[in-house]
């Protein structure tokens, strides 16, 4: 049976318990769960829930249909069952899962497609099911987070960009919504900066977009841009050379509201210029000029880019640990 509006506050509790061992937070991010079941989210989402004999919602199980061949999927099981009911659960869980995600490669046209699931390091319970469902762990990603200070959104708190480099918002109109040739600036500069990078596929424009606007912490005065000029061109235009989504992020323990960097790339030719070090010190003094106090990122924590180093340099540590476990899956017919 799928879910519904009214289960939100149950499905938010489920998932805030699973992860509270590991992110240090119980609280539950109801307005997230609302949106994947009800909201724009739910669009390209198929969600199933188990109740026990008295109606309660036991285990929580969703797929996101995220492009061509790629179906991100989860789970979550109410740690208080039986040890041997939860396993039962979860297998049935991963099983209805992988027949959605052929379902989600039927629709396309594709004759595999790749199964996505994240755990907890740590989450023993959790890995444990997904071996026996077929999946394998093939990247590891730290969760970082950086303090915010009142004062670095004043003028002058950070370094002003490299010669030739320039940092701005992408363009709005008067009605808030964003110029087009900005927009796909962003968008091209991301499918190039990360062709290279660990599990890398083609998701169109229209995906892309509409993908990150259904984030109920989208908006569009946090995506930046950043111009260089081109050496080999005396007198040319700045480019695009990289691009910066970023995100509102929901109030932590002191009800203060933080910023997300969903994603930072930059062109290689652009690489050693400081391109990436002037988005993040943008977005860092925006934060502070909203009154937030954090700003998140994930980064892979196998990546041969040492993009780590320049996170720790700039003060981000590591809050928590993730995993992603994958299976592919062939389609019949």
């Amino acid at each position: 049976m799928a879910p519904d509006l009214a289960d939100a506050p149950r499905l938010g509790e489920l998932r805030a318990r699973q992860a509270a061992p590991y992110t240090g937070s119980a609280d539950a991010d109801v307005r997230a769960v609302e949106n994947e079941v009800a909201g724009q989210a739910s669009w390209t989402r198929r969600h199933v829930v188990l109740r026990d004999a008295d109606g309660v919602i036991r285990a929580w199980a969703h797929a996101h249909d995220r492009a061509a061949g790629r179906a991100v999927i989860g789970i979550e099981v109410d740690r208080t069952l039986a040890t041997g009911l939860q396993e039962q659960v979860a297998a049935w869980c991963y099983a209805w899962l992988a027949e959605v995600g052929g379902e989600f490669a039927q629709l396309r046209g594709t004759g595999s497609t790749q199964l996505d699931a994240g755990a907890f390091a740590g989450d023993d319970v959790l890995r444990g099911w997904l071996s026996a469902a077929g999946f394998d762990h093939v990247r590891t990603w730290w969760q970082m987070t950086r303090p915010v200070e009142p004062h670095e959104g004043e003028p002058g708190a950070f370094p002003v960009p490299h010669e030739g480099v320039v940092v701005r918002r992408v363009a709005q109109h008067d009605n808030g919504m964003p110029v087009a040739e900005d927009l796909n600036a962003v968008y091209q500069v991301l499918e190039t900066a990360f062709t290279d990078h660990f599990n890398s596929y083609q998701e169109y424009f229209t995906e892309f977009v509409q993908r990150l606007r259904e984030d109920p912490g989208h908006r569009w005065d946090h995506w930046w841009l950043a111009f260089a000029d081109v050496p080999s061109v005396p007198g040319g235009e700045p480019v695009p050379v990289g691009a910066l989504v970023g995100s509102e992020s929901g109030p932590d323990a002191s009800g203060s509201m933080g910023t997300y960097i969903d994603y930072i790339g930059a062109l290689a030719e652009a690489r050693g210029r400081g391109v990436a070090t002037g988005l993040l010190y943008a977005v860092i003094a925006d934060a502070a000029a909203r009154g937030r106090r954090r700003v998140g990122l994930e980064v892979d924590a196998d990546s041969p880019t040492g993009a780590e180093a320049l996170y720790s340099k700039l003060g981000w540590r590591t809050a928590y640990v993730t995993e992603s476990w994958h299976r592919d899956i062939t389609v019949e017919g």
